[in-house]
């Protein structure tokens, strides 16, 4: 399998900007101590002038030069590329075990009516699937002629290029009340960052399936879809809406409530068990996904900020505290947070 450094260079020469992600994690490397202290948008920041990879897919480059000085001083890190500079929409198919939602979220905007079975519907692989037949199309989960990569939780990245001019797609969570395609169905665009193929982590490796290796034009009924749920903003179709300004444009309260539920979970490092470690590190990530959804905070950062807590507190319990974070974030993403204080 290649290394990280080869297929950073391979991503770059592609013209996909690469970011380092924590060694076996699917996570952005961590910010350094003072970006970690002071809080501040990625624009903001002076590391990725010179060169550091603070602020996860901010600090993206197809630099040949930055990616040889990172990968040689830290060969495990893994790769990820960021979707939106790359003109990528990447579609993240889940497998995850989960209850069924609402007839009416599983594929948002299309009536289900109680006539059609749901029987044996499982998974983000279904209702895509589903979206697909509806049009007439076969399921992107399918399509041979484009880069597919298979995920360690038994989930499927499927990459596109986004080939229509002027138009710009945002990232979005399956679970999203108000963005989403379909449900397990992410979407990675501007915004977002996706992991790149043969990245190992410690829960398996990310594994190219069928013979393509690039990424086919965005299909004209994806494009579509995407319009009709929300995925381009509407404020303008020529220019997407960078994540940094709506950090910017967030409340400092927004920070602060974060911060100290953070606080908490780095607390019970004191404590080896009794600290209720669980409950505090479940309420910061369902309050992260709502100030996510209130467009508050990046998912990337509040991820990392949550995983950078957790990993203090519970370093040998990375893949539970994944577990905790991942369904934390998607059930508060369902209810947008917008702390009271001042811009």
């Amino acid at each position: 399998m290649a290394e990280p450094h080869s297929v950073a260079r391979w991503c770059a020469a592609n013209g996909w900007p690469v970011h380092p992600l924590a060694p076996r994690q699917k996570m952005p490397a961590a910010n350094c101590d003072a970006c970690r202290r002071d809080r501040h948008a990625a624009q903001d920041c002076s590391c990725l002038p010179t060169g550091r990879w603070c602020h996860g897919f901010h600090a993206a480059t197809t630099s040949a030069e930055r990616i040889d000085s990172w990968w040689a001083a830290h060969p495990h890190f893994g790769v990820g590329v960021s979707c939106g500079p790359a003109d990528l929409v990447v579609l993240d198919v889940d497998a995850h075990a989960a209850e069924l939602p609402d007839r009416s979220r599983l594929l948002p905007g299309i009536p289900i009516g109680p006539e059609v079975t749901l029987t044996g519907l499982a998974t983000g692989f279904d209702t895509i699937a589903l979206l697909a037949a509806l049009r007439g199309q076969q399921s992107p989960a399918d399509d041979v002629h484009t880069l597919r990569v298979r995920t360690p939780s038994g989930g499927m990245h499927v990459w596109y290029r986004n080939t229509f001019p002027g138009t710009r797609y945002r990232s979005s969570v399956g679970s999203s009340p108000k963005t989403a395609l379909a449900w397990q169905v992410d979407v990675r665009s501007d915004g977002g960052y996706i992991i790149a193929p043969t990245t190992r982590t410690a829960a398996g490796s990310y594994v190219a399936v069928g013979t393509a290796r690039y990424p086919a034009p965005l299909p004209s009924w994806l494009a579509e879809e995407l319009t009709r749920t929300g995925h381009v903003p509407s404020a303008t179709s020529t220019e997407p809406t960078p994540p940094v300004a709506r950090v910017r444009r967030a409340p400092k309260r927004a920070a602060s409530v974060l911060e100290q539920l953070l606080a908490e979970v780095r607390g019970c490092a004191a404590t080896s068990e009794g600290a209720g470690f669980t409950e505090k590190l479940n309420r910061a990530a369902y309050t992260a996904g709502g100030l996510v959804q209130g467009g508050h905070v990046s998912e990337s950062d509040a991820r990392a900020d949550l995983l950078e807590a957790a990993r203090y507190a519970r370093p040998s319990q990375d893949h539970r505290s994944q577990s905790i974070i991942n369904s934390a974030l998607s059930a508060g993403a369902q209810r947008p947070f917008h702390p009271q204080g001042r811009s």
